[in-house]
């Protein structure tokens, strides 16, 4: 199965809500791992199907303890379902947690990586230098990064983007795939394909991957509802739109290695 690291260059564009709506849409079973650096949302934004609010003991946290202490661990053991159907693996609340799982980093990455039952998407927030989660971009079958669709916003995802270019060997034959995503209005179809030309120029190699239609109603009924419900809002049109636009990345990365060696 495959690891797909989703994340922003600057401020909040909506990572998360394109991570929950996606796995909603994925074509195959998905998780959703919530390993936001500056502290997740998912166990204070969701709940069971009971109502009660999910177990913070329970997703990253139990999973960092289980690798730290050198047990196998099957990923399973470590996720909960929300009430819309989430399957999750509950981030930490707040930075310094996120730092104290120290040198598990690397085999939270492996572990989400060698999943034989999921996809796993992982929502990485905003990168900055030194954060926790480059452990899983290292990782990664393919990096999706989302921007809002100012012009401000693509030339922090440029420099965020050269930041990384050693990291994703970018313009090379071993490349991890990588996409943009902009947060914008279901009609601007533009914008992306600009920001894909103008990284081009300054030597970056990636593909513009569509829009993530801003639906403020149908990005919070995602949190009690599938996907289902809302099939026909711009938004979940839009996930699923950008669902198959990852998945054809991702299947890059399969004939990279192959080619490669």
């Amino acid at each position: 199965m495959a690891l797909i690291a989703l994340a922003s260059a600057k401020g909040s564009p909506g990572v998360s809500v394109t991570v929950a709506g996606l796995s909603q849409v994925w074509p195959t079973s998905a998780v959703v791992a919530d390993l936001d650096p500056a502290g997740g949302d998912t166990g204070l934004r969701y709940r069971l199907d009971n109502g009660d609010p999910l177990n913070p003991s329970v997703g990253l946290l139990s999973l960092g303890a289980a690798v730290r202490a050198g047990q196998t661990t099957d990923l399973a053991d470590h996720l909960q379902t929300t009430a819309g159907g989430m399957r999750t693996l509950v981030g930490v609340t707040s930075p310094g947690q996120m730092l104290g799982l120290g040198a598990a980093w690397k085999h939270i990455a492996l572990t989400l990586r060698r999943s034989r039952e999921y996809d796993v998407l992982a929502d990485c927030g905003r990168l900055t230098p030194g954060s926790p989660a480059m452990a899983v971009i290292e990782q990664a079958d393919a990096v999706v990064l989302i921007s809002k669709g100012e012009l401000e916003d693509v030339a922090h995802l440029r420099e965020r983007l050269r930041s990384l270019q050693a990291t994703l060997h970018l313009g090379s034959i071993d490349a991890t795939p990588t996409g943009i995503a902009m947060m914008t209005s279901a009609n601007d179809t533009r914008g992306v394909t600009d920001a894909e030309q103008l990284l081009a120029s300054a030597g970056l190699p990636v593909r513009a991957l569509g829009v993530i239609a801003e639906d403020r109603k149908a990005a919070d009924a995602l949190r009690t509802e599938s996907s289902r419900n809302i099939r026909r809002s711009t938004l979940v049109r839009s996930l699923y739109d950008l669902s198959v636009r990852i998945n054809d990345l991702t299947n890059l990365t399969g004939r990279i290695r192959q080619h490669a060696s």
